[in-house]
């Protein structure tokens, strides 16, 4: 088996909007946990070693903060997506029976894994993900303009509905980051093209 020429798998904007997100979503969450601790609406509370901003207004601050960034760079990779034809490419088409088969192959330990292509489960679970973030900002700018996004808060049952929307899509994200990490931890050889943007195949001879 011979080595072939590294090709290039992860754009630069892709690599460097994912590694964005990471960075804004880490700091979202962990202000967020802060945040809904002052507040609680379940009958838990974050670790406070978990969470980011020592106090209400510190972590109001970081979240918001960091909330623009996440916008930015979603809005950033959005259109370049689109416009690029890169969404229709890597995410689409999302078959039920083709993510039944690949459910079923991976339960299995027979799911085929390619650099740079996407099985219909990991398909799915970054449409998801992509939801969740739509969810988590739409609902997330709703709690803090209230008033200016009554529309919003009233289509979604109101202000402490609002907040279990924010929760669930925080939950969402939280979950697919947990699953992302696990996946990468069985095939730990996709992290090197989201560092560096190339991966090797190998081919007989």
């Amino acid at each position: 088996m011979a080595a072939e020429p590294a090709r290039v798998i992860h754009s630069s904007l892709v690599r460097a909007t994912h590694w964005i997100n990471v960075f804004a979503m880490v700091c979202m969450v962990g202000s967020g946990w802060r945040i809904y601790n002052a507040s609680p609406f379940l009958p838990f509370t974050f670790p406070a070693k978990f969470t980011l901003g020592h106090w209400l207004g510190g972590a109001l601050a970081i979240h918001f903060a960091a909330m623009w960034l996440l916008v930015g760079n979603v809005v950033v990779y959005a259109v370049w997506s689109w416009r690029s034809g890169h969404f229709r490419r890597r995410f689409l088409p999302v078959r039920a029976h083709d993510v039944g088969a690949d459910i079923v192959r991976a339960v299995t330990f027979r799911l085929p894994h390619a650099d740079g292509n996407y099985n219909a489960v990991q398909r799915l679970l970054y449409l998801l993900a992509m939801a969740g973030v739509a969810g988590a900002i739409v609902s997330g700018v709703t709690l803090w303009k209230p008033v200016q996004f009554r529309p919003l808060e009233f289509a979604m049952g109101g202000y402490d509905t609002v907040r279990r929307v924010h929760f669930a899509a925080m939950s969402a994200i939280v979950l697919f980051a947990l699953i992302h990490v696990g996946m990468v931890a069985v095939v730990p050889s996709t992290l090197r093209p989201m560092l560096t943007g190339r991966a090797r195949t190998r081919s007989g001879g």
